[in-house]
């Protein structure tokens, strides 16, 4: 994605709302053609894939929430390649729509492409994920969530549940897809926070691709090398969930012999929680299609909108997420 942003300087920047939609290609198809010169916005979106509940709920949230907004949206699902986003992308500047949406993969390998939309005229807007160019020009805005702050919490956590406490914590790290914002952001902002206590040591740290099979392959894999382990850190709650099938697996009981940490909220890992299964989860909502929607109206009308736009997300303890889950939307 874009350039990295700190707390401080997101603080007082718009907060994003909810979202829904439905409407444009198939999934995997960025379509043909040119588009119709009818006055209605047409936007063309390119979703990193399918790889979690998160990600269902956010294509989902953008579909619905096009509809809703009278935009034309020609979707297509990049199936977490670099190489279908671009593809994606260039097909929607061939159509000539009037703005572009898209979740990168990585964060890097986008500036060819962005180039390619700026000169052909059409507005790009970043969500979810940040690309690390240096040509803040080749996008409008970002809209999503300060992935630094969600591992310093889930850090912030860790060190008061431990509070007091002397022993070695032996923690294991499910990263998610390698290169991507949110991987290189929780996995960055969780250590600025336990590297001020000596307790706190990461023995294994990989990829888990933000999967849920990959999540319990690696924790397998963990369980195996590391006969010892105090606490998991994963970064999304699929992850998790995969891992807890092994840890069960492995005759350990998750969240007691292994506390576990994730980040989304999405409903199986809400359920999770509040069944004492996972100890927390720092939230990060998929709901941004509403407001992607408000911000590609302006975009379209030549409005000035501020450059980056972040979610507002909580954090969640087992008894409130029992409180929550009754009307969990995602």
């Amino acid at each position: 994605m874009l350039k990295k942003w700190s707390a401080a300087v997101l603080g007082g920047l718009l907060v994003v709302g909810a979202l829904s939609a439905c409407g444009g290609e198939k999934e995997g198809d960025a379509g043909s053609g040119t588009k119709k010169d009818d006055g209605k916005i047409t936007m063309g979106f390119a979703q990193v894939g399918a790889e979690s509940g998160w990600r269902t709920a956010n294509t989902k949230s953008i579909q619905e929430a096009a509809t809703a907004a009278g935009i034309d949206l020609k979707f297509s699902d990049a199936q977490q390649k670099q190489e279908n986003q671009i593809k994606a992308i260039r097909s929607y500047i061939a159509q000539k729509v009037d703005i572009i949406a898209f979740s990168p993969v990585v964060e890097s390998g986008w500036d060819t492409v962005l180039k390619e939309a700026k000169d052909a005229k059409i507005p790009v807007i970043l969500t979810d994920r940040a690309v690390d160019s240096k040509d803040t020009s080749l996008y409008k805005t970002f809209i999503g969530s300060d992935f630094v702050l969600e591992g310093k919490k889930a850090g912030e956590w860790l060190v008061k549940e431990y509070q007091g406490k002397t022993d070695t914590v032996n923690i294991v790290e499910l990263q998610g897809t390698t290169g991507s914002a949110p991987a290189n952001d929780r996995k960055s902002g969780f250590a600025d926070v336990i590297k001020a206590d000596p307790k706190f040591k990461v023995i294994a740290s990989q990829t888990g691709d933000f999967t849920r099979a990959k999540g319990k392959e690696v924790m397998e894999a963990f369980l195996k090398a590391n006969p010892k382990i105090d606490v998991l850190y994963a970064h999304n709650d699929d992850m998790g969930l995969g891992a807890i099938e092994a840890i069960v697996a492995a005759g350990k009981k998750p969240g007691v012999d292994i506390k576990i940490i994730t980040v989304d909220a999405v409903k199986d890992g809400m359920t999770a929680l509040s069944e004492g299964k996972i100890n927390y989860i720092v939230e990060c909502s998929p709901l941004l299609g509403p407001q992607l929607m408000d911000l590609a109206k302006k975009v379209v009308a030549g409005e000035t909108i501020p450059q980056r736009v972040l979610t507002e997300e909580t954090t969640f303890t087992p008894e409130q997420a029992k409180a929550a889950l009754p009307n969990r939307k995602y």
